[in-house]
């Protein structure tokens, strides 16, 4: 489209969106944002690429199809804004098919490589919604490639070793921790096993099991680190290949995951989606432990739409499940987040906060960190108790909160992730009007929390 020509494509859809070009701004500010993308985009700039053609750059010209794919409720290209197809530079045109292990190297190659055409790539509703339709067409391609030496049991243990040994380092040390060294591995180590003739299909599949919590794990590392479009990616290929490998249960853990990062990015509809497909999907398939965590993710998206009811048997839900299930094994992929006793306390308590029942939330988020182990479960633990705090001050408890906030420092102290960082920044925003005041506890943790922020630059 040459520059000064009305583009008709695009007013038409903001016409159909109901959107000013100051809104239509705001919210391709708001997706860049999510992957750490700070844009200037402004109402000027919108009438410029409706009235005159303007053609945005390329990042941008993604934000606004997602933006618009959101708002619309369908899947917006660059053909549908009117936009030509961007040119190929470098190597940089990824092309992601139907096969979960070859989709897996594209995307993990590029982040190793940090390629942005991934990793600034936004959380994107159209491609959430894939995996709640049947995937398991994909088995056939996932298998007809295999090749390499021949797998047997020892294979299939030392991955799913890695796999617990890279969680338990991300827990103790944050996702931005050794993030490269994880997806090289997944790459160069697990995923050829996939490929690799094995001695029994059970144990293929086994290997595709534990592939799938190797992507559900880059995934984890990836949100951590606050590249949602790229957490989303692994996640996908994660869900395919849990299905692939017939794991009862892991592809419905990994839906729930998905659900969980479509309510932290403000999708309440489709976090709803998500939690009733994960919790169907696993309802008689898991122990009772292992459901527990879909009813209590259920019960969180429930308080967020405003559903109290909803939300309070969900929670009943979890907890009778999870004493139903006591003493029960789990499969090791439902531990992604420690043990579920820990993951239920922990989300209820964030039930309760979304309901305003901060006396609730306080319990549950301080029940959640005393339930883990401290030298294993130190970001996890931190944030359960800066969120302890937060419900302690929302009851006007300021130096009960203050005490809170001394020991979640003393966890997240040397955590490389986004979210801490987040926890942290928010820990002074709230301090700022006591420190303003003079209150001395305010005064001296907003400097401990502000050393850590310049230690963690």
């Amino acid at each position: 489209m040459t520059d000064h020509a009305p583009n008709t494509q695009l007013k038409a859809l903001l016409v159909e969106a109901k959107l000013t070009y100051a809104a239509t701004a705001h919210a391709v500010r708001a997706v860049a944002a999510e992957v750490g993308v700070t844009l200037a985009t402004s109402k000027a700039a919108v009438h410029h690429w409706a009235a005159y053609g303007t053609t945005p750059e390329d990042a941008t010209a993604r934000y606004l199809a997602e933006a618009l794919s959101r708002r619309l409720g369908r899947r917006i290209t660059r053909t549908d804004l009117g936009l030509s197809s961007p040119p190929t530079t470098d190597g940089d045109s990824i092309r992601l098919g139907p096969n979960p292990v070859e989709v897996l190297t594209t995307i993990g190659e590029a982040d190793v490589r940090r390629r942005r055409i991934l990793t600034a790539s936004a959380y994107s509703l159209a491609a959430a919604v894939l995996p709640l339709h049947d995937v398991r067409e994909t088995a056939e391609r996932t298998a007809a490639a295999r090749r390499g030496a021949t797998i047997g049991t020892t294979e299939v243990d030392a991955a799913r070793t890695m796999v617990e040994t890279f969680a338990a380092l991300d827990e103790r040390l944050g996702g931005q921790h050794g993030r490269t060294a994880w997806a090289q591995y997944l790459i160069t180590d697990i995923l050829p096993l996939c490929q690799a003739p094995a001695r029994t299909e059970a144990l293929h599949r086994q290997m595709l099991s534990v592939a799938a919590s190797a992507a559900h794990l880059a995934g984890w590392r990836a949100y951590d680190s606050g590249e949602q479009g790229l957490a989303q990616h692994y996640y996908l290929q994660s869900y395919k290949l849990a299905v692939t490998s017939n794991e009862p249960g892991q592809g419905a853990f990994v839906l729930r995951t998905m659900a969980q990062q479509a309510l932290k990015l403000h999708h309440p509809a489709q976090a709803v989606e998500l939690a009733t497909a994960s919790l169907s999907r696993a309802a008689g398939a898991v122990p009772a432990r292992v459901e527990a965590l879909h009813h209590i993710t259920h019960a969180h998206v429930a308080a967020h739409n405003g559903d109290q009811h909803a939300a309070r048997n969900s929670v009943d839900r979890a907890h009778a499940a999870l004493e139903a299930g006591r003493g029960e094994d789990v499969p090791p992929w439902s531990l992604a987040w420690g043990p579920p006793e820990g993951t239920v306390a922990s989300r209820t308590a964030k039930v309760y906060q979304a309901l305003g029942m901060h006396r609730h939330a306080a319990d549950h988020h301080t029940r959640a960190a005393a339930s883990r182990p401290v030298d294993t479960y130190a970001r996890i633990i931190g944030l359960d108790l800066a969120a302890a705090a937060e419900s302690h001050l929302a009851l006007g408890n300021l130096e009960e909160a203050c005490a809170t906030w001394s020991r979640a420092l003393d966890h997240l102290h040397g955590v490389r992730s986004a979210r801490t960082r987040t926890a942290i920044a928010d820990i002074r925003r709230d301090l700022a009007p006591f420190r303003a005041r003079g209150v001395r506890c305010a005064r001296e943790l907003d400097e401990r929390a502000a050393t850590l922020l310049r230690k963690d630059r």
